[in-house]
């Protein structure tokens, strides 16, 4: 499995993010999509568009959706029929898959259960099956789903809106402003916002429009009423989760952490109302009393509103960290553009149906929320494959974040520690894959691309494992045994 210089840039080129050390080293802060600064500035270096920096003032202009579908998919630099395009070799075939990937499989390490399934994503064609229809509990590998769906249904462009509105202030009825929470998981009220929409700039443009109307106090309400049903996920209180709100800052974080488990408020909306009525005052408006829900109703008016990055970034955030704050708020915007209830339920049940209707194999399928940490969740490998290779089809450039916020092998995500030592160092920079973890529970589904040039899509589900470790070092053995196949 010794790692070939055509492979490296393969794996870096075609999907535009950086497989030299070096430059991982120098890497920089997660920039406004969840991918390092430095890689960001790599690829856009070498006249690729692959990977680059969804949010404002990117690498691609601002353009909101993922690079087009012939730089993330072409493995190799070679004409093609005349089309342009670059040639790969023959595709894998099945016996040869079985010889590498079965006896691996069998791996007593791998609990009770195993299945998987490994797809050609030029041609979409599985190349290999074991047990590819069995659902079993996914875990985080869920953001899959919920990426394809919450892009296909709200679109790629689609970004979410917190606004702050007037109501009174006219004559002598009294002004007040309410806060209206659109479900941006990544609002802040820190001072760098990364690309993020600013709680600290809604209130300097809303002071500026109070000011213009002659107004300098206010009384002040929230209204975080676009979500229904239970804040808080079936799991309960959980330092991977905050409670589900319309209105939420920094992820109801109370450490200033941007990713992983972390103590969070017990009341978000009320958090953000309350840090957003300070920086109120810091502009010169004075705020009578301390914020309460409020509905902000059909005649407010609008003073001012910050809007989130576009959906794209926020689906290469949310996998590239496995972030469940931003899984679940993309739920809940996937059931708001199928015009479903607003809630767990509504996410879940808005994520099945969009799926059913992109023609994927959904049978067995089973949706609880948006994030994977309900055990009641059921996908197959072959859903899961079945996914990735949707996301590279050419006709499927709304999508292609999914395969951009993948976590790199070694380098990024669930994945920087992973991979960087013993026989799996051949899998560095040539694995992207979104991992899973629960109890018992262990799946990677990703791409890679093979010793032939062929860029596959894979997932290896498990279940009944008790050595999470062992688990994970053999998942870890059978996507890098994949990427040096030359199996045609």
């Amino acid at each position: 499995m010794t790692l070939k210089t055509w492979q490296v840039t393969a794996g870096a080129l075609g999907l535009g993010l950086i497989v030299a050390a070096g430059a991982v080293l120098a890497a920089g802060p997660w920039d406004s999509s969840g991918q390092r600064t430095a890689e960001r500035n790599w690829a856009s270096g070498q006249g690729r568009r692959g990977g680059a920096d969804h949010g404002p003032g990117g690498p691609s202009g601002g353009s909101a959706t993922a690079p087009s579908a012939p730089p993330v998919l072409t493995a190799l630099s070679m004409p093609e029929g005349g089309s342009g395009h670059a040639a790969a070799g023959r595709p894998p075939t099945g016996p040869s898959l079985g010889a590498l990937l079965d006896p691996l499989l069998a791996d007593a390490s791998l609990g009770r259960t195993r299945t998987a399934a490994v797809v050609d994503v030029t041609t979409g064609r599985r190349v290999y099956d074991k047990g590819a229809g069995q659902a079993l509990t996914p875990a985080s590998t869920t953001k899959l789903a919920t990426a394809v769906a919450a892009l296909s249904e709200a679109g790629a462009d689609h970004r979410i809106s917190t606004r702050a509105v007037l109501t009174g202030g006219e004559g002598k009825a009294p002004a007040r402003v309410v806060l209206v929470g659109g479900g941006d998981p990544t609002l802040t009220a820190q001072d760098g916002t990364q690309g993020a929409a600013s709680l600290r700039s809604l209130a300097t443009a809303t002071a500026r429009a109070l000011r213009s109307r002659h107004i300098g106090t206010v009384s002040f309400g929230y209204d975080d009423s676009l979500y229904t049903g239970p804040r808080l996920h079936p799991i309960g209180p959980n330092e991977n989760l905050a409670p589900v709100t319309a209105l939420t800052a920094d992820e109801g974080r109370l450490d200033h952490s941007v990713s992983g488990p972390a103590q969070r408020s017990t009341d978000p909306s009320g958090d953000a109302a309350t840090a957003f009525a300070g920086f109120l005052k810091q502009e010169g408006i004075a705020v009578r009393g301390n914020p309460a829900p409020a509905r902000a109703g059909r005649g407010a008016r609008q003073l001012a509103a910050v809007q989130s990055p576009p959906l794209s970034a926020l689906v290469e955030r949310m996998l590239t960290n496995s972030d469940n704050d931003i899984a679940e708020a993309l739920a809940r915007q996937t059931a708001l553009a199928a015009r479903k209830p607003v809630s767990f339920a509504g996410g879940a049940a808005a994520i099945g149906a969009r799926l059913h209707r992109l023609g994927l194999p959904v049978a067995g399928a089973r949706f609880r929320d948006g994030s994977g940490l309900d055990r009641g969740d059921r996908l197959s490998a072959g859903l899961l494959t079945a996914l990735l290779a949707e996301a590279g089809a050419p006709d499927r450039p709304e999508l292609r974040s999914v395969l951009t916020g993948l976590p790199v092998a070694g380098f990024t995500g669930t994945l920087e520690h992973r991979y960087t030592d013993g026989a799996d160092a051949a899998g560095t920079g040539l694995v992207r894959a979104k991992t899973g973890t629960l109890t018992g529970v262990n799946t990677l589904a990703g791409t890679v691309v093979d010793a032939d040039g062929r860029v596959l899509a894979f997932a290896f589900m498990t279940a009944g494992a008790t050595s999470p470790a062992a688990t994970q070092t053999t998942l870890d053995h059978l996507a890098t045994a994949l990427a040096g196949c030359g199996c045609a």
